[in-house]
């Protein structure tokens, strides 16, 4: 490892300005980076630690919850022969209320044939999904994950 570098502190300044990297804390406040208070990332590569929401049906039924870890597209893979819908709905108040996700005011997340797909992201830790299944015929096989 090279040895550090010092530098010479000589009037008439007698300080050196000092050069940090810096982040916005969520009140806006800056923060150097330190030991303290790293820099906000996190690793690529690592595995959701999220459970999946998987099952079969062959009824009409809702399934859930899924709930996400943040930060991450949450995946929605349909298969099986069927016919029917499954919508995915959110809910931020232990689903209670379970709304359908929506995309620019339009209906977003409602599937009427096989998918393997992402749906949506969340950032929201009291967030949980939903599906709606309504099936007229067959058994469809579902599986929400990250």
């Amino acid at each position: 490892m090279p040895a550090l570098r010092s530098y010479d502190v000589t009037a008439p300044a007698g300080y050196i300005t000092p050069q940090l990297i810096t982040f916005a804390r969520a009140d806006g406040a800056g923060v150097p980076v330190s030991g303290t208070d790293p820099m906000p990332v996190r690793s690529i590569g690592v595995a959701a630690i999220s459970t999946p929401l998987a099952g079969n049906a062959n009824t009409s039924q809702a399934a859930g919850p899924f709930t996400p870890e943040l930060g991450r597209p949450i995946w929605l893979s349909l298969s099986g022969t069927w016919a029917g819908s499954v919508q995915v709905l959110r809910s931020t108040d232990g689903g209670a209320t379970r709304l359908p996700l929506t995309a620019g005011g339009q209906s977003w997340g409602r599937f009427t044939a096989n998918c393997n797909e992402p749906v949506a992201e969340e950032s929201d830790a009291a967030a949980s999904y939903y599906l709606q299944i309504t099936l007229t015929s067959g058994t469809v096989t579902y599986r929400v994950a990250q």
